[in-house]
């Protein structure tokens, strides 16, 4: 049976879920925060609601737009991913989402995944292909130059657009796309670096889950399975498989083999999820690959001056972007991290004649680098706003007191009502949390 055939369909959308944008479809009822997520709710009706992002039949299913909100959400966690992997010593790269079909044969897309694959584009003679991931173009970019030894490990990293020629009765929401753009990278290293920089990987992994809130289900370890969709090279699966197994015992992390799921190169740790209807998925992956630099003849000079092959090791951190913003709107039912959150800050001005003191705020906030909206008293009344806005992270309460003081008072998503403070300590703290891609809202202190 092709791969094709043994797909199924994801199951139905459960739920119906009110908006806080000026571009969701329908308000919040007037209900209690807690009642709101007391209800599990999919990210397909979530995120149309939050006006996060949606779908229209003339640019086609799979393919989805980002709203506003939605593009800030997805701006902010490429630019943390960007961050990280500049820290942890990765150099970012842009490549073409297209590929000359010779390209996929040599890395063996073409004869083990041509049927995920879009069909080829005739172009002055050449058949070109809209890419189905982005290895093959990371290993020419190795290959178009030199390398020494004291150069590895490489690590190369691209937020970068790829197509899945998924079947429609699969497609779903964020979670199965057709364009996708994923985090990837590719370590090129020596077989004595192979372990650290997979365990490396996994650290960035955990952290990273920290940092966004998110609690992974299990790690799975994907092995081949029966059929011809797997390179065959019995020796590389045994060592890459070796490899992964001593990454995963030597850093404590239970794991299950899993025959059937790997990459059709090498075999995989996945890092799985669960959505609140008990759904899993994998979201970050590390793989070890002994296949590619093979492929494309790739070689470093070592220290005897001869040429010696590398090996690849493929990393995302969170998986491709539609995927881990469908389970952070169902993680969190859009109450996001405050650093993550469209919209970081309301700011509530009694008033029409505090409405000059709210618009010195959000123009301080802009400064700060924070997200921050006014909702003014023509939005109805102050409690109205206030319900309207309750999964924003941060209120900013201005009143005539406030006001002559340059004080807020400052309501939190989760309740706590602070006494006015002055506009700096506010903005220092929101500021520090945010730098510090931290979940917590204030503290003990509050």
């Amino acid at each position: 049976m092709s791969r094709r055939a043994d797909r199924r369909p994801d199951p139905q959308p459960r739920g119906e879920c009110p908006g806080a944008s000026s571009w969701a479809r329908s308000a919040y009822p007037a209900t209690s925060r807690e009642t709101v997520m007391t209800t599990v709710q999919d990210h397909r009706r979530l995120g149309r609601e939050l006006g996060l992002f949606d779908t229209d039949p003339l640019i086609g299913a799979g393919l989805p737009y980002w709203l506003p909100d939605g593009a800030a959400v997805r701006h902010t966690l490429e630019e943390y991913i960007r961050t990280v992997e500049r820290r942890a010593g990765y150099q970012h790269v842009y490549s073409p989402v297209l590929g000359k079909r010779e390209l996929y044969e040599i890395s063996g897309h073409w004869a083990h995944y041509s049927d995920d694959m879009f069909p080829p584009m005739d172009l002055g003679g050449e058949q070109v292909v809209l890419r189905p991931s982005l290895c093959p173009h990371h290993a020419v970019i190795y290959r178009s130059r030199s390398h020494s030894y004291r150069e590895l490990p490489l690590r190369m990293a691209e937020l970068g657009g790829m197509y899945r020629s998924e079947l429609s009765g699969v497609l779903g929401g964020l979670t199965r796309v057709r364009s996708i753009q994923l985090n990837d990278a590719h370590i090129f290293c020596t077989l004595d670096q192979v372990a650290e920089e997979a365990r490396a990987a996994l650290e960035m992994v955990r952290r990273a889950y920290e940092a966004l809130g998110i609690t992974p289900t299990r790690y799975r370890l994907s092995l081949p399975g029966p059929g011809g969709k797997y390179v065959a090279a019995p020796e590389k699966w045994q060592r890459s498989t070796a490899v992964l197994i001593h990454v995963l015992e030597s850093s404590g992390l239970p794991h299950e083999a899993a025959e059937g799921e790997a990459a059709f190169y090498g075999p995989k740790i996945d890092v799985q999820v669960t959505d609140g209807a008990g759904r899993e998925s994998t979201l970050s992956t590390v793989q070890v690959d002994f296949h590619q630099p093979e492929q494309f003849d790739l070689h470093y000079i070592g220290a005897d001056g001869a040429k010696h092959r590398p090996i690849m090791v493929h990393r995302s951190i969170i998986g491709s972007v539609e995927r881990a913003v469908a389970h952070l709107i169902e993680q969190h039912q859009g109450a996001f991290p405050a650093w993550l959150a469209p919209t970081q800050l309301v700011i509530l001005p009694i008033s029409d004649a505090e409405i000059p003191n709210a618009a010195s705020l959000a123009r301080r906030c802009a400064g700060l680098g924070l997200r921050a909206r006014i909702e003014g008293p023509d939005r109805g009344s102050l409690g109205a706003r206030i319900r309207d806005a309750r999964l924003v992270p941060y209120q900013a309460v201005i009143g005539a007191r406030e006001a002559a003081d340059d004080r807020v008072a400052l309501r939190l998503r989760d309740g706590r009502r602070l006494d006015p403070l002055p506009v700096d300590d506010v903005l220092g703290r929101i500021g520090a949390l945010v730098g510090a891609h931290s979940t917590e809202l204030w503290g003990d202190d509050a």
